[in-house]
C-alpha cells in the first residue's frame, strides 16, 4: 500500500533534536530548502530521509551550513 509510515514524518522539535540546533535555524532550513519538507496548515511536515540527505550532502561540503 503507502510506503511511508508515521516514524518517516518529523517534527520541527525532533529535526532539532536530531541536527543539535535551535528553532531558528531549523525554520532557516526549512524555509530555505536546504532540508525538503512541506506545510499542512500551519506544521511543518519533514520526512526523516530529507534530513539525512541533507546530513550527507553536509558531510561532502566538508560541514558549511548557511
Amino acid at each position: 500500500m503507502n510506503d511511508i509510515v508515521s516514524d518517516d514524518i518529523i517534527t520541527v522539535d525532533e529535526l532539532c533534536e536530531i541536527l543539535m540546533i535551535g528553532k531558528n535555524m531549523a525554520y532557516r532550513l526549512l524555509n530555505s530548502g536546504e532540508i525538503r519538507c512541506f506545510k499542512i496548515s500551519r506544521e511543518w511536515k519533514i520526512p526523516r530521509k530529507s534530513v539525512y540527505e541533507y546530513i550527507r550532502r553536509q558531510c561532502a561540503l566538508g560541514g558549511n551550513v548557511p
